[in-house]
């Protein structure tokens, strides 16, 4: 069982983060960008080929953090790669013993900075959770053996602020009736949006069937808000938030202080079993997120059973 499955079994509040892309540098490149957050976070995603661009592959990344001491989150994409290999990438992972696999279709390859790439989309994210499931019980697609079967703990993604927002934990249930087990929620900038789909998801049993974990984004100044707001495919940061960060004597700390107030909120919200973060900034701006909010390390989550605060 992975780290990340028996926290959340065990019923503890978890932290998941999202590792910088990595092009170069080695296992020293791969430390540096979780170091810093690293007493904190219970995963790191191994991101692939974020916003279509190309980067280190995850597989290589995830096998690196594991290596130092990390729990990976091997993310895979439909859009570069047909069923033979994703199936080729999960028995690689499973060879090396990662177990969570997130799964995702992949934004496609116009938002990238090489768009006359070809896109495959053989399968998309729910058919490639099935597929997981598949492996899971020992055979690949074919019905060709794995012998022992993978272990796997298989999640995927959802957004509470893309339309058609009344369709979205419906969709969500969809995948998790194809395998998944945890959702890693997209970034959202309208606390109302993810406090609806959550009471939805509540109501619906959504909750119940899989751990819900909204993501949380820092950047470093208003112009990396409104870059989210203006190329980010299915993020919406509102005028108001950027122009009070702009307004700001110190925009950097307003931007900071922004993360915090969404996670205070995000954290309270019924339902909600933990948060990913999402820093791209250089320094350990994740652990003063946690810090802030009085989320202890994960050994001490680990030694006391720390659950997330209670709303009253």
């Amino acid at each position: 069982m992975s780290r990340l499955e028996e926290a959340l079994a065990a019923g503890r509040f978890v932290v998941t983060s999202e590792l910088l892309t990595v092009n170069a540098g080695g296992l020293d490149a791969v430390h540096e960008r979780f170091a810093p957050f690293e007493d904190y976070v219970d995963a790191t995603n191994a991101t692939d080929n974020t916003s279509a661009h190309a980067h280190a592959s995850p597989l290589a990344v995830a096998i690196a953090l594991q290596q130092l001491g990390m729990e990976p989150v091997l993310q895979l994409t439909c859009r570069d790669r047909n069923r033979l290999a994703l199936e080729a990438e999960i028995a690689g992972a499973a060879l090396h013993g990662i177990e969570n696999v997130l799964c995702l279709t992949g934004d496609d390859v116009t938002a990238g900075d090489e768009p006359e790439a070809r896109r495959v989309f053989d399968l998309d994210s729910i058919q490639l959770l099935a597929l997981g499931g598949t492996m899971a019980r020992g055979t690949y697609l074919s019905g060709r053996r794995i012998d022992p079967a993978p272990r796997l703990f298989l999640g995927a993604v959802e957004n509470p602020g893309a339309p058609p927002y009344d369709h979205r934990v419906d969709r969500a249930l969809k995948k998790v009736r194809a395998g998944a087990r945890f959702l890693q929620l997209q970034v959202s900038f309208r606390p109302e949006q993810l406090a609806a789909f959550m009471a939805e998801a509540v109501e619906k049993g959504l909750a119940e069937r899989c751990a819900l974990l909204p993501s949380i984004c820092l950047v470093r100044s208003p112009a990396a808000l409104r870059y989210i707001d203006e190329r980010v495919p299915g993020i919406e940061v509102p005028a108001p938030l950027i122009e009070r960060c702009e307004r700001a004597a110190n925009p950097e700390a307003a931007c900071f202080e922004l993360a915090c107030e969404l996670a205070e909120r995000a954290r309270a919200l019924p339902g909600v079993d933990g948060l990913h973060l999402i820093s791209f900034r250089r320094e350990a701006g994740i652990s003063r997120l946690c810090q802030r909010l009085g989320i202890p390390t994960r050994a001490e989550r680990e030694t006391s059973g720390y659950r997330r605060p209670v709303a009253v």
